[in-house]
């Protein structure tokens, strides 16, 4: 069971190549089994971290795997919507640059401070998670973008101006801080409680 952990991070990570795979190809039910194959990484993204902190193997380099894969994952996903429609991604360019520049600042303020990418899993980034699965399930699966695609977008601004609040307050680099508020106590010396389904 200890190694359940990286062997669901490696099944998540083989999901985004299969997901552009399945996408390039003219498949019956293409949409519906991108949306069961997405569904599924967000399970193995969920249950990864649940079970390392159960049998306790939540360690910095896990935590550090687990993150990275969650970007290559939704890239994946991304190029999907890409591939089944463009007309969409085309229509909220800016919106879907704006995101790729804030994730990407965030990993230059972290080397800048820490000479290492974040590694924060902070609760609103989680919440945009959930709620990037529904704008590429209403994207992929049905061809829609409308209020799903707004809620992933606003939640992505929020999500990372909460990241970069993290990078500014901690004194040095640690993985799992639940909020930019959390980071603010550890600066301050104090103890924060971590919740034992999100964060190590």
């Amino acid at each position: 069971m200890k190694k359940v952990p990286l062997l669901l991070i490696g099944i998540r990570l083989l999901l985004g190549f299969v997901m552009i795979f399945i996408a390039n190809n003219d498949l019956v039910h293409v949409r519906m089994i991108l949306v069961s194959l997405m569904v599924l990484g967000l399970l193995t993204d969920i249950f990864d971290g649940i079970i390392a902190r159960k049998f306790e193997v939540s360690s910095e380099k896990l935590r550090r795997m687990d993150s990275q894969t969650d970007l290559i994952f939704w890239i994946c996903v991304g190029w999907c919507a890409w591939l089944l429609n463009p007309e969409i991604i085309i229509e909220h360019k800016y919106s879907i640059i704006l995101i790729f520049l804030m994730e990407a600042l965030t990993y230059v303020f972290s080397f800048l401070k820490f000479k290492k990418e974040t590694c924060t899993h902070a609760l609103l980034s989680k919440l945009w998670g959930i709620t990037l699965l529904v704008a590429f399930v209403s994207i992929i699966g049905f061809g829609h973008a409308g209020i799903p695609f707004f809620l992933a977008v606003f939640f992505g601004i929020i999500g990372h101006i909460d990241v970069y609040l993290i990078i500014y307050f901690l004194p040095k680099w640690t993985h799992d801080v639940p909020s930019s508020y959390h980071a603010y106590l550890i600066r301050k010396g104090k103890s924060i409680k971590r919740h034992t389904l999100f964060n190590g």
